[in-house]
């Protein structure tokens, strides 16, 4: 005689799925942006050109940036490729165990975003691992004079962390369940 199958109770839940699809969905809408973004500012963009858009909020600033984020450290792009293909890999093999809508978009907006200058750095001039990202997002004034000169991929990277800072901050976790309901549930009070 074979084992049947038991149906599902009505009270029970229903089967959770990880949240792979919402997470490499937004990488790729991240990725894609953020290639295509800079494709146009290299084809129409003269490097340290400005072009000014809403009343001077906002300026098109085509720069080449060999460091971490605002130029940080321009001698270790190296490093940082090595960093960025690193997260990359991290989040990729956490996908599976991601219950967390929160979670999902958290990675998704990084993975997308390291990806994106990734790319940059990988295959961009000076040379492999050691491309300058293209950065063209001034905020308040021509050539970062303001903040810093930004492009998609560093802005989703850094709502993503701010994102994930919130979560971890409430104490959610990638399954979807909080810190604290565990600890209750450990504790037989």
């Amino acid at each position: 005689m074979g084992v049947t199958e038991q149906p599902e109770s009505v009270d029970s839940p229903a089967p959770r799925r990880p949240r792979t699809r919402l997470l490499f969905a937004l990488a790729s809408a991240v990725l894609l942006a953020d290639l295509a973004t800079k494709l146009a500012v290299v084809a129409t963009i003269d490097r340290g050109e400005d072009i000014r858009l809403l009343g001077g909020a906002l300026y098109l600033t085509h720069v080449r940036n060999t460091g971490a984020a605002f130029s940080f450290a321009e001698g270790f792009t190296v490093l940082f490729t090595l960093v960025a293909a690193t997260v990359a890999v991290v989040i990729v093999r956490t996908a599976r165990k991601l219950f967390s809508t929160g979670w999902a978009v958290t990675l998704g907006l990084v993975l997308g975003g390291a990806l994106g200058n990734l790319i940059d750095r990988l295959f961009r001039e000076p040379g492999f691992l050691r491309g300058g990202v293209v950065d063209f997002l001034s905020v308040f004034g021509p050539d970062g004079s303001v903040f810093p000169v930004f492009n998609v991929a560093d802005s989703a990277i850094v709502c993503g962390g701010i994102l994930g800072a919130a979560l971890a901050l409430r104490g959610i976790e990638f399954d979807g369940s909080r810190a604290k309901d565990e600890a209750t549930a450990n504790d037989p009070a």
